[in-house]
């Protein structure tokens, strides 16, 4: 098996234990991962301060710092993954990066340009049902924009899990849904590499 390599993005809680500990369930499958520290070193309790703090630093600089801790890497082709925000850092990224391999998204997506390329990107969303951040009608929008930028897109639901629902630090926790969003997610990774080989 060929590994991936994947660029994993924090959410706006920081580069917290979870991170590092899905960065390793990541490797123990055989994939190399990175995990940019968009926030240099801060990292917070509530989704409020780390808003905060985003705004405070702001959109361009944090996609700039993304980029540049990408960029060493994007000539093997990266899988751009992220949570939350991340994942919205991510998929910016991997709409603007051709050899980009797959995108996958926890808890998160991000507007679509109206000039955005994305021809047969494998794409995987993972989302709670509801999702206070990620609305039914903002969804649909989304599917429908990847779709007209040309990825390949699959969106998995999880009813009754919070927001970010991987976290095991976090009341949004939902074990039986992260559990099914690791198994999914790692089938999609082994596809991308069946791709590549």
């Amino acid at each position: 098996m060929g590994s991936m390599n994947i660029m994993l993005f924090h959410s706006t809680y920081g580069l917290r234990p979870a991170v590092h500990r899905a960065a390793d369930r990541l490797r123990a499958a055989g994939h190399e991962v990175w995990t940019p520290d968009l926030f240099e070193g801060r990292t917070f309790d509530t989704v409020e301060e780390g808003m905060e703090h985003k705004d405070e630093v702001g959109k361009d600089e944090l996609l700039k710092r993304a980029v540049l801790a990408a960029a060493p890497y994007s000539e093997r082709g990266l899988v751009y993954a992220g949570f939350s925000f991340g994942a919205s850092v991510a998929q910016t990224l991997a709409l603007g990066d051709e050899k980009a391999r797959g995108l996958l998204l926890l808890h998160g997506t991000s507007d679509i340009a109206e000039n955005a390329a994305a021809d047969g990107l494998p794409v995987q969303l993972h989302v709670a049902e509801p999702d206070p951040f990620e609305t039914d009608d903002w969804l649909t929008a989304w599917y429908l924009g990847m779709g007209r930028a040309g990825a390949d897109v699959e969106v998995y639901r999880y009813a009754g899990a919070g927001h970010l629902y991987t976290d095991p630090d976090l009341t949004d926790f939902d074990e039986e849904a992260a559990e099914a969003t690791w198994r999914v997610a790692l089938g999609f990774l082994d596809s991308l590499e069946e791709d590549a080989d």
